[in-house]
């Protein structure tokens, strides 16, 4: 993650990285390009997935998200692959 504070010393980051058995990386300070490809897929994930349209409920949103991870992952086409999913990898 980028070095906010809310992720540097947040008590639920912490427990969540904890509960996954994940060790928690920083990008180097003043280093924003190395969080690119993250940024890059949130903003993806905001414009197709979260807000394309308009959902009656919260569980209606997380009902959706599976599926289009699974559509993103095996069948849309990214320019950094030249064209190809990721699953193509």
């Amino acid at each position: 993650t980028d070095n906010h504070f809310s992720y540097r010393k947040s008590n639920d980051v912490a427990a969540a990285m904890t509960a996954l058995g994940a060790k928690h990386k920083f990008i180097r300070p003043h280093c924003p390009w190395q969080n690119g490809k993250v940024e890059r897929f949130n903003r993806t994930l905001a414009t197709e997935w979260a807000y394309r349209q308009v959902f009656t409920s919260n569980q209606a949103r997380a009902d959706a998200l599976a599926p289009w991870l699974e559509q993103y992952n095996t069948q849309r086409r990214h320019t950094a692959l030249g064209g190809l999913p990721p699953t193509s990898r």
